[in-house]
């Protein structure tokens, strides 16, 4: 049977420098991921305060407790991508042995903590942070990526069934793979076209769309990207739980604007529980790195309003896996 109440889903893309290790070195943003462990420990305390649950999107990588277990969990097809800068697995004679000494390429520590807390997700970011639309790797290495997502999850002692790729590189054949391997759910992009165009296209033009974006975290250009999930999902394989909102950090260069910012966020989850509807809110724990203060503080003026919403509308927050069941329950039935 379908639930009437609108749905509030938080994934965050967990990668520390492997997200990033193609575009700058450790050293060009180093407090932000230094500060990725104190912040997944205040998301927890935040997240449960608030009853609030978060699904964690993982790189692969991060399960490993040290470098021995990062090798023997790899895959033997790696992706061979022609832009060979785009293959973390060339840095794996640069990093350190474990977290200790390396907490900026291992996460084993952060992980156990939100396993044992026990009220959150722990889904997929791919096992090597793969890039599904990049020119020269193919769909037998993509599988293969997550054959070793599922076998280290599985050491791990942890069960995945929601994927978030990439960069945000969705391809319908690669989709097809990811509901193989076990997967149920992805974060599909918002609807609006700056969100969706190919950036190999001849009209794409990386800083107007960059521009676009980031205008449209304060005001509405594209509105307010909320969906009825169960109207999207009637004939798909794999759910789809769109993104309504990147939820930016705070700058200090824009804090006049943050009001805006949060109250764009605001309407739309009003808008989502008034309607039944989902509102999908995402980031990185790298985001909040640094100006932690600043940005938690923004982060409960969210949470406070999703407290309002559920009491007056029902508004319930769902993992993306536990959302996904009760589609998968609905569309069923």
């Amino acid at each position: 049977m379908k639930n009437s109440n609108g749905h509030f889903v938080i994934s965050l893309d967990y990668e520390l420098h492997w997200g990033l290790f193609d575009l700058k070195p450790v050293s060009a943003y180093k407090e932000n991921l230094a500060n990725v462990h104190l912040v997944i420990e205040r998301l927890l305390e935040l997240s449960d305060r608030y009853n609030i649950k978060l699904t964690f999107a993982t790189v692969g990588f991060l399960f490993a407790k040290d470098k021995e277990e990062l090798i023997r969990f790899s895959p033997k097809q790696k992706p061979k991508y022609i832009k060979e800068v785009l293959s973390p697995y060339r840095m794996f004679g640069d990093i350190g042995h474990d977290e200790n000494d390396d907490p900026f390429h291992f996460g084993y520590s952060s992980l156990k903590k939100i396993k044992n807390n026990g009220n959150h997700e722990i889904g997929t970011h791919t096992f090597c942070h793969y890039y599904c639309n990049e020119a020269g790797q193919n769909i037998e290495e993509f599988k293969d990526d997550l054959n070793s997502v599922n076998t280290i999850a599985n050491h791990f002692e942890t069960d995945i069934k929601s994927i978030v790729f990439p960069r945000n590189m969705i391809n319908d054949n690669y989709l097809e793979a990811a509901y193989h391997s076990g997967i149920t759910s992805f974060r599909g992009t918002e609807k609006a076209y700056i969100y969706n165009i190919d950036p190999k296209s001849p009209k794409y033009n990386w800083l107007w769309f960059r521009l676009q974006r980031v205008l449209d975290c304060y005001i509405n250009l594209t509105g307010y990207n909320t969906y009825d999930v169960y109207e999207i999902n009637k004939s798909s394989n794999i759910v789809n739980l769109p993104s309504s909102r990147f939820l930016r950090p705070f700058s200090k260069t824009l804090q006049i604007l943050e009001p805006l910012k949060l109250n764009r966020i605001k309407k739309g989850m009003r808008k989502a529980a008034k309607n039944n509807e989902l509102y999908h809110l995402w980031w990185h724990p790298h985001n909040f790195g640094k100006d932690m203060d600043k940005n938690f503080e923004g982060l409960e003026t969210i949470f406070k309003e999703y407290e309002k919403l559920n009491k007056k509308y029902g508004f319930n927050s769902e993992t993306m896996t536990s959302l996904t069941n009760n589609i998968i329950s609905a569309t069923a039935s």
